[in-house]
């Protein structure tokens, strides 16, 4: 019997974590679904033995902003026989506001799960991949990381050191055996801008100099357009951790995909009409 691929998942009580979990899963993985909060767990058992593998995931506790956590969750898995396959970061959150409403104390909580976090759950792995000679790394990032837009710039900060940090991740372990990948979807299904998100604190304050521009931002937002099967994502995810040669970057979604063409074909003073005009805050 032949012994089942393993990966680590971060993030995965919901949206792409979730069903990238169940999907891996469906495909013969034994998946390790971490999340920061236990008690959501139900979410993911419910959807796993409604699709019939639950006897395929293990879910593991772990705050990726948390050092002994993670510390801890690695030198377990180190100890097992099998090895470990891929590793997912998954886990992050939004924190909509403009820049100057965000304080340092948010900015910095953003950058500590969606840079940081990354990171440091990256790092207690290594040792475990290069003793191995093999492996999967994926970054679940976003067109954010290469395309900032307003009331986001936190996010896309955070991104865009995810982003850079991770092509010279690739550099440094590709000729160890190790694939490293940046996942950069654009506007999927999820919660990551609803329950998920992390409101600035200044971001509904009458007295905030943005005050008179933000109905306007989140009409835009909230329009209500419809946005694409979160599934999609996770399919991609599971043929990346399949492929032996991946390529760095994955741009999924078509809006991802039409705002870089744009970027790269339109004069930048016409693009960054279109993005001010698209965000509702053109004069």
């Amino acid at each position: 019997m032949t012994t089942p691929r393993t990966a680590l998942i971060t993030g995965a009580s919901s949206g792409f974590g979730l069903l990238t979990t169940i999907t891996l899963a469906r495909r013969g993985w034994r998946v390790l679904a971490t999340m920061r909060d236990l008690t959501r767990r139900s979410h993911l058992e419910d959807a796993a033995r409604q699709a019939g593998v639950l006897d395929s995931i293990e879910i593991h506790p772990l705050d990726v902003t948390n050092r002994d956590q993670i510390a801890a969750l690695a030198a377990l898995i180190e100890q097992r026989p099998s090895p470990m396959h891929a590793l997912i970061n998954n886990a992050g959150f939004a924190l909509p506001g403009f820049a100057d409403d965000v304080s340092d104390t948010e900015l910095r909580e953003q950058f500590d799960t969606n840079f940081f976090g990354a990171a440091a759950v990256t790092r207690a792995f290594l040792p475990q991949f290069r003793s191995q000679g093999f492996g999967h790394i994926l970054m679940i990032s976003s067109v954010s990381g290469r395309l900032g837009f307003p009331g986001v710039g936190s996010y896309a900060a955070a991104k865009f050191a995810l982003e850079g940090w991770t092509e010279s991740l690739r550099y440094e372990l590709k000729a160890l055996g190790i694939q490293v990948v940046l996942v950069e979807p654009g506007a999927f299904e999820t919660d990551i801008w609803t329950r998920n998100a992390k409101l600035s604190a200044r971001l509904l304050d009458p007295a905030s100099p943005n005050a008179g521009r933000l109905p306007r931002w989140r009409a835009r937002i909230e329009s209500g357009r419809k946005k694409a099967d979160p599934q999609a994502v996770a399919d991609a995810i599971a043929r990346i951790v399949d492929n032996p040669r991946p390529r760095l970057r994955y741009v999924l979604g078509t809006d991802a995909r039409v705002g870089l063409l744009l970027r790269t074909l339109l004069p930048a003073s016409l693009f960054e009409r279109m993005i001010l005009k698209s965000s509702g805050l053109e004069r």
